[in-house]
Formats: structure tokens, C-alpha cells, sequence
């Protein structure tokens, strides 16, 4: 099988299982995507970064969509979360441009870390 080919269903999966972990657990896709185009794919990190946010913003609003028709998303709270997700997307992308690709790793690697354990033992 050719390279592109290959790529290309490497991608075609990485967008399903992210699909399916924005779904099931309210998000989380990006802690899937940006590890498959990095070690599977040879992206750079910020490179995999960038596109794992430009590929999961629209499964994001689609499941928020499903969320809020079900009864699960509280608008009162929500809208001034999403504010604030909005606010700190602009300043994360923005030092993204800034950040050295080995501290993006560290830094991508540590937040998922402690996510784990704190899910772990907390």
C-alpha cells in the first residue's frame, strides 16, 4: 500500500476514534488525534496540534448540539464557559506560534499525565 493511501485511512481512523471520544466523554478527541499525527504520521507538534483543533471544532459543536437537545448542556453555565474557551483558544493559539516543539510535547504529555491520575485516584 502507498504512502498517501496508508495516511490517509491513519487519518480516517484517528477521526474516529476522536469523533467517538468527543462524543462519549464530552471531549478528549485531541489526546488521540495529536498522538497519531504525531508518532503515526510524522507531523510536527505544532503542527498536529493546530490541525487536531481544526478537525475536532466541528465534531465539538455537533456534540454539544446533541448535548443541549437531550437536556445535558446547562445554557446558564454553559455560555460563560464557552466564552472563556474562546477567550483562552485565541491566547493558546496564539502561543502556540511561540512555543518550541520539544516543550509543546513535554507540556502535551504532562497535562495528560496528570489528567490520568487525578481520573485515577480523585
Amino acid at each position: 500500500m502507498e504512502k498517501e493511501a496508508k495516511d490517509k485511512i491513519l487519518l480516517s481512523a484517528a477521526g474516529i476514534l476522536a469523533g467517538a471520544a468527543n462524543g462519549l466523554f464530552g471531549g478528549g478527541g485531541g489526546m488521540i488525534v495529536v498522538p497519531m499525527l504525531v508518532f503515526l504520521l510524522g507531523y510536527p507538534p505544532r503542527r498536529a496540534h493546530a490541525t487536531a483543533l481544526a478537525v475536532i471544532l466541528p465534531v465539538t459543536v455537533i456534540s454539544g448540539l446533541i448535548y443541549a437537545l437531550y437536556g445535558s448542556f446547562p445554557l446558564a453555565e454553559g455560555i460563560p464557559a464557552g466564552m472563556g474557551v474562546v477567550a483562552g483558544g485565541i491566547v493558546g493559539a496564539l502561543l502556540l506560534r511561540k512555543v518550541k516543539n520539544g516543550f509543546l510535547v513535554n507540556l502535551f504529555a504532562f497535562i495528560m499525565l496528570i489528567a490520568g491520575v487525578r481520573l485515577l485516584f480523585f
